[in-house]
């Protein structure tokens, strides 16, 4: 179940929070909606239970807060507007990176996408789905790793009427495996007909916190409230009056001495008060949660009226209550749920007659219904409705649902490496770029060879002086702040404390697999740009220079270095941009600064470091590995090394930082 306690946002300036001291429950077994017009509050309302917001208040899962399960995925499945994955990915591979970040088995796509209806769609990309088709997809990564709880924001919003029912079947079937299901909506008959209990926000505060069949009789429909210490007599009168006047009009007892009348309005009732002496205490209009979506769906109102069952359902011509009362056609009582279409008003047809609701039978009241289109009479009853009989249509099955999996709670160092491998490979940005970047590379050597006065190094590696750095090293850094960047822009991990969880493990991964693309990009380049100077001009310009050793751990340490900087800058601020930007500041911006730093009387050159270092370790190293350590000092004591290694080190500090800051807040 769902408990949540003072949710509060954090006030915008002069405004007051979006979301005031909002504190709820929602139970399991059971689908609970939260109602609300648009600004009401309900998607900031889930961001905060989710831990995606700021803000003030508590929300337990299972008698556990978010950020004290171990696997969020596993226990929350999540569906926050469209669904959050790149336009280019497929829709099989979306699952299946999913798949691998909440550390289930692959077949489990296969299996959600059967159970969603989207087998033949599985090859296609997000970016090409229709709306309804998008929805399913949604579902189906909510379900992905078989939470115990859903949490959906808005789910039918500009689905079909049939799309709609079946994403609510797929919701009631959840719950009746005894799952918890908690979903936005601004429509009140939505509300209603899907929900077992609804929680009305209205202006980001609880307005009401009521079961749906209570919700469905007195908020959703406008009435006229009338307080009379005489009710009885009362309500026979208005009763009557609307029978000689062919009105539909309803009454209902709400408990002592209150009334609520539906179909009339405070002149007409007070009138007929006045004529007959009776004494009112109160007497006004109260509006529920009336709007676009108070009537019936698009396509059922005539049905409604006329008693004609919807596309899908059983046939049913009405339903008798044990009072002799009849519900309407479109009313459907099952599990605690109420359906109710109010659609003789919308559709221009009315129901003659009067229905006088004392409270007290059932949780719908006893309704006494006169001339009801689609009401039978019970048998000798000479036309009038007596006797206890039911005419009851069979539930509809429910959708099914995939089968439980069963997660192995022990963490596994390869599960991030997974993820991080099929979120690369899914697009085709990383070979995109990476031709481009091979392509760029060899013109600007051809180009850089027939001007001239260019080092052998920098002709292998196409690197201009006029440039900060070389194509293969942005390439590289583009592709480190894809890494991040991209999960940012299209979040695949929603309730993991973020659009993007910040663990350890997982800057690892991406870390390691950047770091193996980089090296590859950086050997491509090198074996592209020779072979191109090659053919044009020959072997002249191809010859290994005679410190190719240090050359070679300089190029690729650079372009590793600038593929780390892209992933961190990028985790740290969130935004591809920002992580290529980090990049391109090295060279100008640090670089400069390094130099004027070592250009100054305290530094001392790097001379003679083998013998300090043997006099410092008292033993030679085996293989020669002060040769390498050396070559490494070296290295590192380039101005554009040593600016990238302090580029690294503040962007390490700043994304540890920032990941033990969002852990304790």
């Amino acid at each position: 179940m769902i408990q949540a306690f003072g949710l509060t946002s954090n006030s915008r300036k002069d405004l007051p929070p979006a979301v005031d001291d909002v504190s709820f429950e929602a139970r399991a077994g059971h689908v609970t909606a939260l109602l609300g017009a648009t600004g009401a509050g309900k998607t900031t309302t889930l961001r905060l239970m989710l831990e995606l917001q700021q803000g003030r208040g508590l929300t337990y899962f299972r008698g556990r807060p978010l950020h004290r399960i171990a696997h969020p995925s596993r226990e929350v499945g999540v569906l926050m507007g469209d669904v959050p994955g790149h336009p280019a990915r497929t829709v099989r591979g979306h699952l299946r990176m999913l798949c691998a970040a909440a550390g289930v088995p692959v077949r489990r796509a296969d299996e959600v996408l059967e159970v969603v209806g989207l087998v033949s769609l599985r090859d296609e990309r997000l970016g090409a789905l229709s709306r309804g088709m998008d929805r399913r997809l949604g579902l189906a990564c909510a379900l992905l790793s078989d939470p115990h709880t859903l949490v959906l924001d808005d789910p039918a919003d500009g689905l079909a009427p049939r799309e709609g029912h079946w994403l609510h079947g797929m919701l009631r079937a959840h719950a009746t495996q005894g799952g918890t299901v908690l979903f936005t909506t601004a429509e009140p008959k939505e509300a209603a007909r899907a929900a077992d209990h609804v929680v009305t926000l209205d202006q980001g505060r609880v307005v009401a916190d009521q079961a749906a069949a209570e919700f469905a009789r007195t908020r959703l429909r406008p009435r006229v409230a009338v307080r009379t210490p005489h009710v009885a007599r009362l309500a026979a009168l208005l009763a009557k009056e609307a029978r000689t006047a062919h009105r539909s009009v309803e009454v209902v007892r709400e408990g002592g001495n209150r009334l609520s009348v539906y179909g009339s309005t405070c002149a007409d009732i007070g009138e007929t008060a006045f004529r007959h002496g009776i004494l009112v205490h109160q007497l006004a209009d109260e509006i529920g949660d009336m709007g676009p979506g108070a009537g019936p769906f698009p396509g059922e109102a005539l049905e409604a009226v006329q008693g004609v069952p919807a596309a899908g359902e059983g046939p049913e011509s009405g339903e008798l209550l044990d009072a002799g009362a009849v519900e309407p056609a479109g009313t459907e009582r099952s599990s605690g749920r109420v359906e109710l279409d109010q659609s003789a008003p919308q559709s221009g047809s009315q129901v003659h007659g009067d229905t006088v609701v004392p409270a007290g039978s059932d949780k719908h009241g006893d309704r006494t219904a006169h001339d009801v289109p689609g009401a039978r009479p019970a048998a000798g009853s000479g036309g009038g409705v007596q006797g206890a009989a039911t005419v009851s249509r069979p539930p509809a099955p429910l959708p099914s649902l995939p089968p439980p999996i069963s997660v192995r709670s022990a963490p596994s160092p390869l599960r991030p490496l997974r993820y991080e491998l099929r979120r690369a490979a899914g697009i085709g940005t990383g070979f995109l770029t990476a031709a481009a970047v091979l392509v760029t590379s060899a013109l600007t050597a051809v180009f850089l060879a027939r001007v001239g006065h260019t080092p052998q190094a920098r002709l292998l590696a196409a690197w201009p002086r006029e440039l900060p750095l070389p194509p293969a090293a942005l390439g590289a850094g583009l592709l480190g702040a894809l890494a991040f960047g991209d999960e940012f822009r299209h979040p695949a991990l929603a309730a993991d404390r973020g659009t993007v969880p910040r663990r350890l493990g997982l800057l690892t991964a991406k870390l390691v697999v950047t770091a193996v693309t980089a090296l590859a990009l950086a050997f491509l380049t090198l074996g592209c740009d020779a072979e191109v100077l090659y053919l044009v001009y020959g072997r002249e310009l191809t010859e290994v220079p005679a410190d190719w050793f240090l050359l070679s751990a300089s190029w690729f340490g650079l372009v590793v270095g600038c593929a780390w900087a892209g992933v961190l800058a990028a985790g740290v601020f969130r935004s591809t941009t920002a992580g290529l930007a980090a990049v391109v500041a090295v060279p100008v911006l640090v670089v400069p600064l390094v130099q004027k730093a070592l250009q100054g009387a305290s530094m001392r050159a790097a001379v003679g470091l083998p013998a300090r270092l043997r006099e410092v370790f008292l033993s030679q190293w085996p293989f020669g590995g002060e040769r390498y350590l050396t070559g490494a000092v070296r290295v590192i004591a380039q101005p554009v090394g040593g600016a990238l290694t302090l580029s690294l080190t503040a962007l390490v500090c700043a994304y540890l930082f920032t990941t033990l800051r969002s852990r304790v807040r």
